[in-house]
């Protein structure tokens, strides 16, 4: 292991990682849309959050915090893959690109704030996305569960 270690080093061979290296062909806009939802719910719930002293409401809004910041980063990761690896046959490259900056754009507004707009903003930008992936496949985007998913 020692010398795998040092002949990495020696060569200066660096680690890639990504949905799918390989690739797999295997892509779905599902698992941006449920992160983006994630951080709809948490912006929701930072909102909803009883203003208080006491210690447990600042762990509980710590906690909402991080789970939107994490959430809206792996929204981010999430829809470079599918730009990058999926190859978008039959659409304008200059319109995806645009879809994908826009989104992108959202998913960090909503890390550096806590904006319902924002929030519902990015849902719509990866549901725009979706319906163009499923549209490259013959397929008729909805997603009739989103309603469900989120909750109340």
């Amino acid at each position: 292991m020692r010398v795998a270690s040092a002949l990495k080093g020696l060569l200066k061979v660096r680690e890639a990682s990504a949905h799918c290296d390989i690739p797999c062909g295997i892509y779905d806009p599902v698992s941006a849309k449920i992160a983006a939802q994630t951080v709809q719910k948490m912006v929701l719930r930072i909102g909803a959050l009883e203003p208080s002293d006491d210690a447990s409401h600042a762990n509980t809004l710590s906690r909402y915090v991080t789970v939107k910041e994490e959430h809206a980063e792996l929204c981010k990761h999430e829809l470079r893959v599918l730009w990058a690896d999926y190859t978008w046959p039959g659409t304008d490259a200059n319109e995806i690109a645009a879809k994908f900056n826009a989104a992108l754009k959202l998913a960090s507004q909503c890390k550096q704030t806590v904006s319902m707009d924002s929030a519902e903003a990015l849902v719509a930008a990866v549901d725009d996305i979706a319906s163009v992936f499923w549209a490259t496949k013959g397929v008729e985007y909805s997603d009739p569960v989103a309603e469900v998913r989120y909750g109340t």
